[in-house]
C-alpha cells in the first residue's frame, strides 16, 4: 500500500483558517487515513489530510468526519493522543530520526524527535521532547474549542491546519537543501485512547497497535 503522495508547492499561502476548499487548498491531492487497527471500537471516523510546501516550510490540514469527540489536554507536550487526536509522523531525508506531531482536536501539540524508538519505561530508547520554546514555532488552527467535555457523540466535522517551519526540522535532522524533489518517510494517525470509542487508524497500515514504526512509513515527495 506504499503508494508515494506529491506533496505540491503552494502558489497561495494557506490562510491557516481550516479552509478545506479555500484558494490554497482547493484540488490539492488528498491522503485518506483509513487502515483501522481490530483493538479499536466500531467508530471509524472518516479522516482526511492535504499537504503543501514552501520554501519556509511544510502545510498540512486534516479534516475528521467523527464522533464521541473528547478533548480535556491543554498543555503543550502533555498526551494528547488520548483525547480526539490526529497525528504527522515525518522522516527527513536528511536525518537518523523521524518527528512525531501530534494535535489534539483542541489544538494542543506533542512533538518529538526520534532516532531509536524502541520502548522503554521512559518512553523510548533515543529521543528528544521539542522544547515548547521551540515547537511554539509550529502554527496551528483547530476548528473546535481547546477543551470539549463531556464529549460530543453526535456526528462533528472538524479541522486541524498546521505550519512546521523548515528551521525547527532542520535543528534535528540537518540541513536538506531544497524540497523541492526530496523524497521523505512519513504516516498519518488518527486516533482517540481516552474516548468513549477509542480507535486507531493510519495511512499506510501498521502491523501492530504502535504507531511507532519508521519502517512502515509510506513515502512523500516534493513535486514541482
Amino acid at each position: 500500500m506504499n503508494t508515494a503522495y506529491i506533496v505540491r508547492p503552494a502558489l497561495v499561502r494557506p490562510e491557516l483558517k481550516g479552509w478545506w476548499e479555500g484558494p490554497a487548498w482547493k484540488g490539492v491531492d488528498v491522503i485518506t487515513v483509513a487502515c483501522f487497527r481490530p483493538e479499536g471500537s466500531d467508530h471509524r471516523p472518516a479522516t482526511s489530510v492535504k499537504m503543501l510546501y514552501d520554501d519556509s516550510g511544510i502545510y498540512g490540514i486534516f479534516g475528521v468526519e467523527d464522533r464521541y469527540v473528547r478533548c480535556v489536554r491543554t498543555r503543550y507536550g502533555e498526551p494528547v493522543y488520548k483525547d480526539s487526536c490526529v497525528e504527522f509522523f515525518v522522516q527527513p531525508a536528511s536525518g537518523a530520526g523521524y518527528f512525531n506531531f501530534e494535535f489534539n482536536c483542541g489544538g494542543t501539540m506533542l512533538a518529538c524527535y526520534i532516532t531509536n524508538p524502541e520502548r522503554t519505561a521512559g518512553g523510548f530508547r533515543e529521543f528528544v521532547s521539542l522544547p515548547e520554546t521551540e515547537a511554539s514555532g509550529v502554527a496551528v488552527f483547530h476548528s473546535l474549542p481547546r477543551v470539549i467535555d463531556p464529549e460530543i457523540e453526535g456526528p462533528t466535522l472538524w479541522y486541524l491546519e498546521y505550519f512546521i517551519p523548515r528551521g525547527l526540522l532542520e535543528r534535528y535532522s540537518g540541513r536538506f537543501g531544497e524540497f523541492r524533489g526530496g523524497q521523505w518517510r512519513a504516516n498519518f494517525f488518527k486516533c482517540g485512547d481516552e474516548t468513549s470509542h477509542p480507535h486507531w487508524a493510519s495511512w499506510q497500515p501498521v502491523p501492530e497497535l504502535n504507531f511507532h514504526l519508521p519502517g512502515r512509513f509510506g513515502t512523500i515527495r516534493f513535486g514541482e
